[in-house]
């Protein structure tokens, strides 16, 4: 069971009707194929890209790996359409409901006679999962627009800190691998890496390893305690990029996938220097973590990485469990132009990101405003010295 969840009060119970069925809409309007494609991704789909639609084995009645390739997503509806036993249409919500009750998952919570119990999932959890998968705020725990534009930043501090303790009434539990069978697959040179400036001592550390079954790179990705808890691999043949660059492993018939947004990638080697030196770096993608201990020595390694575009509570959680002061953004160049309509909405993220945490850590960012990057790359994907001019500047 991967999930375990305790809640005293569903905020999706005190919203009246319109205001609940606004809510869900904009969730799910406002979620692009990318982000459905991790989603299913993470949930063991091994979906497959084509065009405005995905398709992905039938993870809606059949366990992670398993099923045929009839579960349709179509991205101008927002909904999903199995062909097969399910033959019905649903939303995110839905798919996620029925995926936590094939795989036999229940929430956990604290009684008024303060007893733990349990009990089935429903569809509230099921918002609720989706909403904090994506690092969505619920909309009575958001301030007005009114409250942000206050000068008196402090006044929000005790009601933000307040606000991120209820993430430890979640209790995530993550399901841990058997790490010694990766003792057994290759560690060859991976050139392309290498040639993109990621050393093969770096490689060797962070236990990287070649799988010659499905030509791809092996990522193992582990916990803060340093536990196996997923693996993901890297494709090499560019036939198979339509499955995804980036999809959880199948290793002898066992898929090792887990939910990226509960962790962050390399906070097992990097945590002490985060700890010391109080900073903490959050890239989009493995690779970024792995280049920055490249040209910067593991000595002084204070870099995760999200596994994607958002940041979470719970990911923002472990890094104040490191007595972080400043997180600093340093997520992939997502606009063409400054001004365009993609800087609009990347600037508007970043906006959401300083307002629901800018007040109880200093929140920084690695943002392009040179002009210095390539299109989608990440900060240190050009190199040490265009890093430390984004790092020497950042807002």
């Amino acid at each position: 069971m991967l999930l375990y969840v305790r809640y005293t009060i569903s905020y999706l119970l005190i919203m009246n009707e319109l205001e609940r069925k606004k809510y869900l809409e904009d969730i799910k309007n406002n979620l692009t194929i990318d982000q459905i494609y991790d989603f299913l991704a993470d949930a063991g789909g091994e979906p497959q890209m084509h065009g405005d639609m995905i398709i992905s084995r039938t993870i809606c009645h059949n366990p992670p790996g398993q099923g045929s390739f009839k579960l349709y997503y179509y991205d101008n509806t927002k909904l999903f359409k199995c062909f097969t036993q399910c033959s019905d249409t649903f939303d995110i919500f839905e798919l996620t409901l029925k995926i936590k009750k094939l795989a036999g998952e229940y929430i956990v919570y604290w009684s008024k006679e303060a007893k733990q119990e349990s009990r089935p999932w429903d569809l509230p959890d099921a918002i609720r999962f989706v909403a904090s998968y994506y690092g969505i705020e619920p909309p009575d725990e958001n301030f007005s627009e009114k409250q942000i534009e206050l000068q008196d930043w402090q006044i929000f501090s005790k009601l933000e800190a307040k606000k991120l303790q209820k993430v430890n009434k979640q209790i995530i539990s993550l399901k841990v691998f058997q790490a010694d069978f990766l003792k057994n697959m290759a560690q060859p040179k991976i050139l392309s890496w290498e040639r993109e400036g990621i050393t093969p001592e770096i490689m060797k550390i962070h236990n990287i390893r070649y799988n010659p079954c499905t030509q791809a790179i092996v990522i193992p990705h582990y916990d803060i305690n340093n536990n196996l808890i997923g693996i993901r691999e890297r494709t090499l043949i560019k036939e198979n990029e339509e499955r995804g660059k980036y999809i959880p492993a199948v290793i002898s018939g066992k898929m090792y996938n887990h939910p990226l947004s509960f962790n962050l990638y390399n906070i097992n080697i990097s945590k002490d220097n985060i700890r010391n030196i109080k900073k903490a770096i959050v890239f989009e993608g493995e690779k970024s973590t792995l280049l920055y201990g490249s040209y910067f020595g593991l000595e002084n390694d204070i870099s995760v990485a999200a596994c994607g575009s958002n940041l979470i509570d719970y990911q923002v959680k472990l890094l104040l469990s490191l007595d972080v002061e400043e997180i600093i953004i340093g997520f992939d160049r997502q606009y063409q132009e400054i001004g365009d309509q993609e800087w609009k909405k990347w600037t508007e993220k970043l906006y959401h990101i300083h307002n629901k945490y800018g007040s109880i850590i200093q929140i920084s960012y690695l943002f392009d405003k040179g002009n210095v990057l390539k299109y989608k790359a990440s900060p240190i994907d050009q190199g040490p010295d265009i890093f430390m001019e984004l790092f020497k500047n950042r807002i």
